[in-house]
Parts: structure tokens; C-alpha cells; sequence
């Protein structure tokens, strides 16, 4: 796939940008792929393969902000306002530094919980030279229990492979009453939504949109969930570390 073929894929999703940003995702590709024959990043490394399969899934959150605006522009409106992000559980980087590149308005957080990939994301902000993002290494139940984390973001996204109930538990406590938490799902989530309803209003969210498609180039289905922060998070939430993914709330 060329530049600009992936610049087409990327308007057909409503995102537009420039040949700097092109450069900037090129410049993570290069050091994506350095940083992976030494440590596991991804077991996704052709270059076409990033570009659809990391690149332009995290950053339909654009697409499907724009598809769901059109039969509801207040809400669209009042999506389109928030402007800070943090990305649990961030990997790599996925959605949170594609989202940062194509949106550079965005202030964002990447949060982590092992330390080289904390290393391997700061040297792509570094190479990548870009501002208001900031990549952190701590679990993300022990970083929920930062005031200077906790009910702060506008936006929570998380493309982490967990039960959504217990992404919700790790997700939900940073997003401040009236954000959100998107959650990137593969495949039919409905009764794994069904299942996560008690764990969405405990943690003080409502599901307010769910918007299904396919990844462009790919028979990869995918689901953005999107769910309201309605009320404050219990301060008993997020448990030890450790049991939100052994013991989702049920």
C-alpha cells in the first residue's frame, strides 16, 4: 500500500491529513517495527497490515463519531467538544498515538503497565515531535487512585483484548462525569454487552451509542461502544489490582 492510498482509506473515514502527518505515521512505522525485533510490540509488522490494521482502526473513532452525528447532531456536537484523552492499557500505542497524530487538538495520556513499552512509546513522541501527549507506565488500577488521574479525561478509549466489564473497571474512573469510554470490540460483543450492563452502571456509565462496520481491506468486524460517565465512579472502584480481570463485576 502506498502513502497515498492510505490517505484515500483514511478520507473515506472522514479523517484528512496533511503530508507532515503522513511522515509522522511513516516515522512510527519505522520505529514500531526497530523496536519489535527486540521486544514484542506486535505480531502485525507488514507495512499495508499497520497502516489498516493499527493505523486507521484506532482512529475510526472519527468515522464513527461523524456516522452516528448525522441522525444526532447535538450529540455529535457535544462528542466533538471533548478534547483530552487517555488510552488504557495502550500497548504499542493503539488508538491513542494514531488518534494524537491525526488530531493533534487532542491532549493525551498512554498508560501502561509495563515499563519498556512506556520506553518505546516515548521515543516515538520523541522522534515523532509532538506535544501534549505523555506516556505512563502504571497499572491501571493502581493509576485510577492518582487525583491527578482520577475523573480528569474527557475520553477514555482502550483497544486492550478484556472482558468489557472489567476494561469498564479499569477505564471508566479517569473519565470525568459527562466524558466518555470508547471501547474498540472485535465480532458480535451483544451478549458480552448484555453481560457488562451492572458493571457499566456501578462504575456510573451508561451505553449511549454502540456503532458496528468493517475495517476497510479487512474481514475484520469491528463495534465502538460508547459509553457516558453519568455519575461519579465509586471511590471502592477500581479493586486491587489484579481482580477486575479475575473477578469482572457480574
Amino acid at each position: 500500500m502506498e502513502r497515498e492510498q492510505f490517505r484515500k482509506l483514511l478520507l473515506e473515514e472522514k479523517v484528512e491529513v496533511n503530508d507532515n502527518q503522513l511522515d509522522q505515521f511513516d516515522e512510527y512505522y519505522r520505529v514500531l517495527v526497530q523496536w519489535n525485533e527486540f521486544m514484542n510490540l506486535t505480531a502485525i509488522t507488514d507495512y499495508s497490515d499497520v497502516l489498516v490494521k493499527h493505523f486507521l482502526d484506532s482512529v475510526s473513532l472519527k468515522y464513527a463519531v461523524d456516522s452516528l452525528a448525522a441522525s444526532d447532531e447535538e450529540w455529535g456536537k457535544e462528542f466533538n467538544s471533548l478534547k483530552s484523552i487517555i488510552d488504557v492499557g495502550t500497548g504499542a500505542g493503539f488508538p491513542g498515538l494514531p488518534l494524537k497524530i491525526a488530531f493533534p487538538e487532542y491532549r493525551v495520556l498512554l498508560l501502561d503497565s509495563l515499563n519498556k513499552r512506556v520506553k518505546f512509546l516515548n521515543e516515538v513522541i520523541t522522534q515523532l515531535n509532538i506535544s501534549d501527549i505523555e506516556a505512563v507506565h502504571s497499572r491501571a488500577e493502581d493509576g485510577a487512585r492518582n487525583a491527578n488521574y482520577r475523573e480528569k479525561y474527557d475520553i477514555g478509549v482502550s483497544r486492550a483484548v478484556a472482558n468489557l466489564s472489567t476494561l469498564c473497571e479499569y477505564v471508566l474512573p479517569y473519565v470525568r462525569v459527562g466524558g466518555y469510554f470508547v471501547a474498540y470490540k472485535s465480532g458480535n460483543v451483544d451478549e458480552e454487552l448484555e453481560n457488562s450492563m451492572k458493571a457499566i452502571k456501578a462504575l456510573g456509565g451508561q451505553l449511549v451509542k454502540k456503532f458496528k462496520f468493517n475495517l476497510p481491506e479487512t474481514d475484520i468486524e469491528r463495534t465502538l461502544l460508547f459509553i457516558k460517565k453519568t455519575g461519579s465512579t465509586p471511590k471502592k472502584y477500581p479493586r486491587k489490582a489484579g481482580l477486575p480481570g479475575k473477578e469482572p463485576i457480574a
